[in-house]
């Protein structure tokens, strides 16, 4: 499945923004979906994961009542709402997609888009 995150852009504390990944080339519901970021200098971290069918959600600590992940089959989309943002959360965002058991570590993880900042200004 290809990927194709857009929908960061530049916020100022507090704000928020939705970011939308959109999928193509294979069946979009075989897949778990998640959202990573990447901040300079920093590792990648898990943000937010949901199950094939949306019965699942988890999220990092970090998000947790701020974010939510959730996606459209019928669109082949999943999204991030993200309120209450903070400068801690600018990082660069990816979506990606798991074809086998679902997980939040990244590496269950085998297809990625090609990311989408996201800076959130004090």
């Amino acid at each position: 499945v290809q990927l194709q995150a857009s929908g960061g852009g530049l916020v100022q504390a507090g704000g928020f923004l939705r970011l939308s990944c959109a999928a193509s080339g294979r069946t979009f519901s075989n897949y778990h979906m998640g959202w990573f970021r990447q901040a300079p200098g920093k590792e990648r971290e898990f943000v937010a994961s949901i199950t094939w069918n949306g019965g699942r959600t988890d999220y990092a600590d970090s998000v947790k009542g701020r974010f939510t992940i959730s996606r459209d089959n019928a669109k082949n989309t999943v999204y991030l709402q993200m309120i209450s943002l903070k400068p801690e959360d600018t990082a660069v965002y990816y979506c990606a997609g798991a074809g086998g058991l679902y997980q939040t570590t990244d590496n269950a993880y085998d297809a990625w888009g090609q990311g989408t900042q996201v800076t959130v200004s004090s």
